[in-house]
């Protein structure tokens, strides 16, 4: 298994989850260290900042609070700039995994420098996923029932045609334009598992039969603890059940990550990476009935 020859594939989910925390509160600190002229930890302090970023109006013999116009851009930028984090590291994560794939060893420092290379791209993308973003949430909130249908199913077609983008970000390293990154990733798709996709179906099936398995031992521990008048016994399974669970996630969203490196290799490519085998590739995606 490529997880299992290359541990390193489950640290560099961590990293990049604390570095982008920093990055983020980095981000975030000018906001709640702005100047107000009282000490940042008083209550005055803070009274100042709601002014500053939320406006007060009265309707319907109430008081509501609304964005004022600088938070509103200020959270706007910060919106970005998350994006902006997120696809840096995935773009990094993504180049160790096809590295790993292809049987070399994984470098969290090649990683980040490769993904520092790319950083046009990864600003263009940005900018374009951002704003694709922006209108269906603007959709959705606009027209309330129909539009959350209308978001919703724009969100799920917009889902399936970039799934690849990342990848061909990785691999086409002269592609700048997000329009052509977003068709060569729906072509890829459309090319290899034809036109009726409706998801994607990845390890789901796996993690239903864990989920149902620790259902069962779950409920036959509730009916031995009732039976032995022993609740502490359902208590430390199902602690042991969650952290176990944790964990599983954790393995299973690197794995799926994987997963889709490797079917990125088999439509782009042509590669049938190990331990994978094209039966496997080709079912990996459902279709209209």
């Amino acid at each position: 298994m490529v997880i299992v020859r290359n541990k390193e594939l489950l640290i560099f989910p961590i990293f990049i989850s604390l570095a982008s925390a920093v990055i983020l509160l980095f981000f975030f600190a000018p906001a709640v260290l702005w100047p107000t002229g009282h000490s940042y930890l008083s209550a005055e302090h803070w009274q100042a900042l709601g002014h500053k970023f939320f406006t007060k109006t009265s309707g319907a013999g109430r008081e509501q609070f609304t964005y004022s116009p600088v938070a509103i851009a200020y959270l706007v930028f910060l919106y970005f700039v998350s994006m902006f984090v997120a696809t840096f590291f995935n773009v990094a994560f993504y180049n160790e995994i096809l590295e790993a794939l292809s049987g070399r060893p994984v470098s969290l420092g090649r990683g980040l420098k490769f993904a520092c290379s790319r950083w046009k791209a990864i600003v263009m993308w940005t900018l374009f996923a951002g704003m694709i973003g922006l209108i269906i949430k603007a959709i959705e909130q606009r027209f309330d029932l129909v539009g959350k249908i209308i978001a919703r199913l724009v969100g799920a077609a917009w889902s399936i045609a970039s799934v690849f983008v990342i990848p061909i970000i990785v691999r086409d390293e002269e592609s700048v334009n997000p329009l052509v990154m977003l068709k060569k990733s729906a072509s890829i798709l459309t090319r290899t598992w034809g036109e009726g996709l409706i998801g994607y179906i990845g390890m789901g099936a796996i993690n239903l039969v864990v989920m149902i398995g620790s259902l069962i031992v779950i409920v036959a521990t509730g009916i031995i603890s009732a039976k032995l008048n022993n609740f502490w016994l359902l208590g430390s399974v199902l602690v042991c059940w969650f952290v176990m669970m944790l964990g599983w996630s954790y393995l299973m969203n690197v794995a799926s990550l994987v997963f889709k490196s490797a079917l990125y290799l088999y439509a782009a490519e042509g590669i049938i990476s190990e331990p994978y085998d094209q039966e496997l590739l080709d079912s990996s995606w459902k279709y209209k009935k």
